[in-house]
């Protein structure tokens, strides 16, 4: 059986900011543990930032420009938290080689699992396509990222 890494405040971990619960379907993560083995995993904490935390974006571009060195991770009290995020990410990298993962199904709008969209850096709630420190750095190794949105798509390639 496969591994796969997901992120663990879509399986019900207190690990998102603001250390809520994200309600994902029972059904489709059920059906993921059938034929994968899941790893859970959050960047955010495993980069060293508490729970809860102050909310972070990404300030002048997306996770490929932060890996890059030409944007920022900022909380919304302008702290630079960009070397969380680079650790984080690493860590995340360093669990699906170990574990010969080849896809991981990461929390979409987040600076760090974003694979479709993130914040804006603004912290006004706009959204625009991007993806999260984390899924670049996945994505750069060749592993396939999808979002909570996408688990069926994910289900296909195993």
């Amino acid at each position: 059986m496969q591994n796969i890494l997901v992120s663990a405040c879509l399986l019900g971990e207190r690990v998102r900011y603001d250390g809520l619960v994200l309600p994902v379907s029972d059904r489709l993560i059920d059906a993921l543990k059938q034929i994968a083995n899941v790893i859970p995993f959050c960047p955010e904490v495993t980069g060293g930032l508490p729970v809860p935390r102050f909310q972070s974006e990404i300030s002048g571009g997306g996770g490929n420009l932060v890996i890059d060195g030409k944007a920022v991770v900022n909380d919304i009290k302008g702290n630079d938290v960009t070397s969380y995020f680079i650790t984080g990410a690493e860590k995340a990298l360093e669990t699906a080689t170990k574990n010969n993962i080849r896809a991981a199904i990461l929390k979409d709008k987040s600076p760090s699992c974003g694979s479709a969209f993130i914040y804006d850096g603004t912290f006004t709630k706009i959204l625009k396509s991007g993806r999260g420190v984390t899924t670049a750095l996945l994505e750069r190794h060749g592993i396939r990222v999808f979002n909570e949105k996408d688990i069926e798509d994910a289900l296909k390639i195993y």
